[in-house]
């Protein structure tokens, strides 16, 4: 199940609206004689690439996926009836599969004869696919928020300087972290101040995410980097924003939040899931993390921290609408990484492992 949960990362930011799943298949004697992942949405899902592998070698073997065979027949055949008719005996899986049309495999395979065992190293199998289960669970895409930031929380300088704040190799990190995603946010606050560009280099057979401006009023200019084409790119704007300075851009207009100002944040993540994004990797700056902190709308966060003091500058994390240490939005340590002079923390939000 390791070597599966390893082959299934290698699809991550590739699949969607597809999970990621990897296969390992052993042969009668436990010997591992074929493995495969799902390489892109369309295309052959693991069990497939992997039964391809061992050939006849896996009848009256096993099959090792990290999440539960789907059963129905969409864009490709449903993987049990591929299962069933290698010949395997037996059927090993992490997670249950939570999509409505999908699920019920474990249940086919058993009653074709097969011995069907799940929830193996499903921890660790949630945690590989995260992104796509919290999509299906919650029906929008997984927001996971990254920011850059001095050992005293600042974002940049009282000057207003941020470049760089944190090392090279924080900074190429990142760009695996945009590789892994679907979709990369930013507000326009961040668009006016850096003129971020916003796309995956340095990550070979990287597919580009879709680059996306929470951009109220339309302020974004012509000549913003976000705008070329290296990438797609999505302006988000009020309904009744001018947009007459950008012709040939993808914009759509969202109703205003609940406060009545900005934009509405679940409204955002809906048209971005209806175009098949499942993850969100979140760049924004102080106030549109705010924003979407206090909307309760942050699934995981990793922050990359320079050891550096600055004393004065904007603070990470804008408001919030936290007014008390018992309203403090609690998060769980998954992951802390040197890299390079820094140091890289990653925590998800106390309530999504609770509610899943």
């Amino acid at each position: 199940m390791r070597r599966a949960l390893v082959l299934a990362a290698r699809g991550r930011g590739l699949t969607s609206p597809n999970p990621v799943v990897g296969c390992v298949i052993l042969d009668a004697s436990g010997r591992a004689v074929g493995e495969g992942w799902h390489k892109r949405a369309g295309g052959a899902h693991a069990e497939i690439h992997a039964l391809a592998e061992a050939g006849d070698d896996a009848r009256g073997g096993t099959a090792v996926v990290t999440l539960e065979p789907c059963d129905h027949t969409g864009r490709t055949g449903p993987c049990t009836g591929a299962l069933i008719e290698a010949g395997l005996s037996r059927v090993v899986y992490a997670v249950a599969d939570p999509h409505p049309a999908a699920r019920g495999g474990a249940d086919t395979l058993a009653a074709a004869g097969l011995d069907v065992e799940g929830g193996f190293m499903a921890p660790e199998a949630e945690a590989v696919n995260t992104a796509w289960l919290t999509a299906v669970r919650r029906g929008r895409p997984h927001v996971h928020w990254k920011y850059a930031a001095t050992l005293d929380g600042r974002v940049a300088a009282a000057d207003g300087s941020s470049r760089w704040i944190t090392s090279p190799e924080s900074r190429a990190d990142v760009h695996r972290l945009r590789a892994e995603s679907d979709a990369v946010l930013v507000g326009s606050g961040t668009l006016r101040t850096d003129d971020p560009h916003l796309a995956v280099r340095g990550v070979e057979g990287a597919a580009q995410p879709l680059r996306v401006v929470a951009d109220t009023r339309a302020t974004v200019p012509p000549t913003a980097r976000v705008l070329d084409a290296v990438a797609p790119t999505l302006i988000a704007v009020a309904e009744g924003a001018d947009t007459r300075h950008l012709p040939d851009t993808d914009v759509v207009r969202l109703p205003p939040g609940d406060q009545g100002t900005g934009l509405s944040l679940t409204a955002l993540l809906a048209e971005l899931y209806r175009r098949d994004v499942r993850s969100v990797l979140l760049e924004g700056g102080p106030t549109l993390a705010g924003a979407f902190a206090a909307a309760g709308l942050l699934d995981q966060v990793t922050g990359y921290l320079a050891p550096a003091l600055l004393g004065a500058g904007p603070q990470v994390l804008g408001d919030a609408g936290i007014t008390s240490l018992a309203r403090a939005l609690r998060l769980q340590v998954t992951e802390v990484v040197r890299m390079g002079p820094d140091v890289r923390v990653t925590a998800v939000a106390v309530t999504t492992t609770e509610e899943f």
